[in-house]
């Protein structure tokens, strides 16, 4: 596989999965559920964020590069990026 199929994704490979489930965590009224996804060397931080908003349930999808070798370590860190966003951006990751 040449160099720029890996940077874009191209390619036959096989699909990332994900590590078993992770509990759901409240938090500002914000829903964060880890998601750590198999990588190279590890897991991949990521979680889904959801709240309701006017009525209808938004999603956002937090995708990090980092990589980490336990899922729970990295779902442990997706939850504290997940806050970190939260605090940051409020409804605008949902625009």
């Amino acid at each position: 596989m040449s160099i720029l199929s890996k940077l874009f994704g191209g390619g036959g490979g096989a699909a990332k999965r994900e590590a078993p489930g992770f509990p759901t965590e409240e938090y500002k009224g914000y829903r964060i559920t880890p998601a750590p996804q198999e990588a190279e060397g590890g897991w991949r931080l990521a979680a889904r964020i959801e709240k309701e908003v006017e009525g209808a349930l938004q999603s956002h999808l937090l995708l990090r590069a980092d990589v980490l070798r336990d899922a729970d370590e990295t779902a442990a860190a997706a939850l504290r990026k997940a806050k970190q966003v939260i605090d940051e951006q409020g409804e605008r990751l949902f625009r």
